[in-house]
């Protein structure tokens, strides 16, 4: 693949390998922030990455990404752990650029996304694979102690949370783990840095850029 990806290649790959049921139409259809083309790319990834250890979402808004990571993960058995408070994102507030009334609780007075991401996982047999966690991320990373094949950080795009959630959550890879980043945009006119920002700490650091499609990267150490 170069940069941008080779969604030809994807399908390619998934149609070759993919030894589960899951209808990726289906899934693309599913409310959420997640383009097929970068969706599959995660499934790909999840099924070479989960040989070391369960993967982990840091943001679930609907669990669309979850069932793509899913679809790779359960190839070897390995669970797919997603935390979200489920309260959304600054930008998904009553009055900001991404309200969505759907996912408005009038009698919680907030946003509340937990109703969508369980009726988009029921639709999935491979939701069998998923475990959500309702809580902040960063306050149980110091108590999570299995190591992961693959952590995908998708949460909050503000620059303290991002910094965080890589800070606390990196660690926890297996030494041949990946850890993956959504909405990569170098300019600062096509979207928010914060993303873009623990993607080059993380290459400061060891890590090293294992495969890119479109806005989502893939890094490694191995």
């Amino acid at each position: 693949l170069n940069i941008f990806g080779c969604i030809e290649g994807l399908n390619q790959h998934l149609e070759r390998t993919f030894i589960n049921d899951m209808d990726f139409e289906q899934l693309d259809n599913l409310k959420g922030f997640m383009p097929s083309h970068e969706g599959l790319a995660l499934t790909k990834w999840a099924e070479k990455f989960s040989q070391c250890g369960p993967a982990l979402e840091i943001g679930t808004f609907g669990a669309k990404s979850a069932l793509y990571i899913a679809a790779g993960s359960s190839i070897h058995d390995e669970l797919v752990y997603t935390i979200d408070h489920h309260s959304g994102s600054e930008e998904h507030q009553l009055g900001e650029e991404y309200f969505d009334p759907e996912i408005y609780d009038k009698k919680l007075g907030r946003v509340n996304t937990v109703p969508l991401m369980q009726a988009n996982l029921q639709q999935f047999d491979e939701s069998k694979w998923v475990v959500p966690i309702l809580a902040n991320a960063n306050s149980i990373a110091s108590s999570w102690k299995a190591e992961l094949g693959l952590l995908f950080i998708d949460g909050s795009h503000t620059e303290i949370s991002a910094l965080n959630d890589y800070d606390n959550w990196s660690s926890k890879l297996h030494s041949n783990g990946a850890l993956v980043i959504h909405d990569i945009y170098e300019k600062p006119e096509d979207g928010g840095q914060a993303p873009y920002l623990i993607y080059q700490k993380a290459l400061t650091e060891g890590f090293q850029l294992y495969e890119r499609v479109d806005t989502i990267v893939c890094l490694s150490k191995a």
